[in-house]
């Protein structure tokens, strides 16, 4: 019998979607440049961003998260390195019905993002349960591979 897995893996319709980044260091930086592969609409809070967080098309408020900034959002990614307001920020858009991911920390997430390799229309996501993730890298890497050495066609 397979393991019983805790994520399903799934693709969000985020067309109309108002999604909501809270921190501004280097992790929130890496995950605002993946949701930049797929949308140029976002916006940011945090008191302080990174210069390359700052260069992304995203809506930026400087400043500190209030309870006020979940107001209309449906998509939360929460990576502000303080554990403890991760945690309260997590309670209150749960209260809300939003679905939320916090950065490096699985136990607290509705959702996580998989190792992703886009080409067009075509994503491939390599998940694994956020058990074993630098293994979920090497083989998004090798498929990527595969596919920019013509040794494996999606068209």
């Amino acid at each position: 019998m397979t393991e019983s897995l805790n994520y399903l893996p799934v693709l969000i319709n985020i067309r109309d979607a108002n999604i909501l980044l809270v921190g501004g260091g280097k992790v929130a930086t890496h995950k605002a440049q993946i949701i930049r592969r797929f949308t140029s609409r976002a916006t940011v809070v945090a008191p302080e961003i990174t210069e390359e967080l700052r260069e992304l098309p995203f809506t930026l408020m400087r400043k500190e998260f209030e309870e006020c900034d979940l107001d209309g959002v449906n998509l939360l990614f929460v990576c502000t390195g303080n554990h403890q307001l991760n945690r309260d920020i997590k309670q209150f858009a749960s209260k809300r019905g939003i679905l939320t991911s916090v950065c490096d920390d699985p136990d607290e997430c509705d959702f996580i993002s998989p190792a992703i390799y886009r080409k067009g229309n075509i994503t491939i996501a390599v998940g694994s349960d956020a058990k074993e993730v630098k293994r979920s890298i090497r083989i998004r890497d090798r498929i990527k591979g595969l596919i920019e050495d013509d040794k494996l066609q999606i068209d």
